[in-house]
């Protein structure tokens, strides 16, 4: 059996974050957690660097503006910490309008790809529910997915899929081994952030979706919470320690 891999994206604490980045990690190693995913990775980089060495939680991924912002730097930050996976978080609604369109926002992260592998850290895309979109009765996200290199991977946010119109299940099963990593959050399928719930505790069938991608690595998220996210974050980590086998 695969032992799986539970992650936090700081996102979901950012509040804290703001407040106390040493003492934000060690609440998330305490609650069990084994890894995050970074996000702000210039702000917080030497704060990230001593939390991560105290805790010993590791930095798989992070997010960062890879496609618009200094590559260079990113990829020296992201080394330093032992990022292993940098995400570019999201690409303009109107990208997603048409194949050509589609097709010319994965030529230029193909590009940055390219370049963030010579440094051995592999590049990934995070949808959200644009790339949704029904172009010749496929979804964007899947014939962005054609377009990309051999080598880029996906990190499917199951949430965003299914707040699109889309079976996130049906989703990842259909773009197989290129999703890598998965964005699990819970709640009604709403664009109200506030609604989101831990893991179980709404209407996406995260069991479903597990199942659909046993390999991927299991990423907790909330873009936002109506109260404390750590709590939220400790009850969705039960919640995979029960089901997720």
């Amino acid at each position: 059996m695969t032992l799986k891999t539970h992650s936090l994206q700081l996102y979901t604490v950012r509040r804290h974050l703001d407040e106390d980045v040493a003492g934000t990690l060690a609440k998330v190693a305490e609650a069990g957690y084994t890894a995050v995913e970074l996000y702000r990775l210039e702000q917080y980089r030497d704060r990230y660097r001593n939390g991560l060495k105290v805790t010993g939680l590791r930095a798989i991924s992070a997010h960062a503006d890879l496609v618009t912002g200094d590559l260079d730097a990113l990829l020296t930050i992201a080394r330093e910490l032992g990022v292993e996976t940098l995400i570019e978080p999201r690409i303009a609604q109107e990208q997603w309008a048409t194949r050509t369109s589609i097709q010319e926002a994965a030529a230029r992260l193909n590009e940055v790809a390219r370049i963030s592998l010579d440094t051995g850290i592999q590049v990934g895309y995070h949808n959200h529910h644009e790339e949704m979109a029904q172009i010749d009765g496929r979804t964007a996200l899947e014939i962005f997915a054609d377009a990309l290199d051999d080598d880029v991977v996906l990190e499917v946010d199951v949430f965003w899929a299914e707040v699109g119109g889309v079976s996130a299940a049906d989703l990842l099963r259909r773009l197989g081994p290129r999703v890598q990593l998965l964005h699990l959050k819970d709640g009604p399928r709403s664009h109200e952030l506030l609604t989101q719930r831990p893991l179980g505790q709404g209407d996406i069938p995260i069991g479903a979706v597990l199942a659909a991608a046993p390999d991927a690595v299991r990423i907790v998220e909330f873009d936002d919470y109506a109260g404390d996210p750590l709590a939220g974050a400790l009850e969705s980590l039960r919640y995979l320690e029960e089901v997720d086998l």
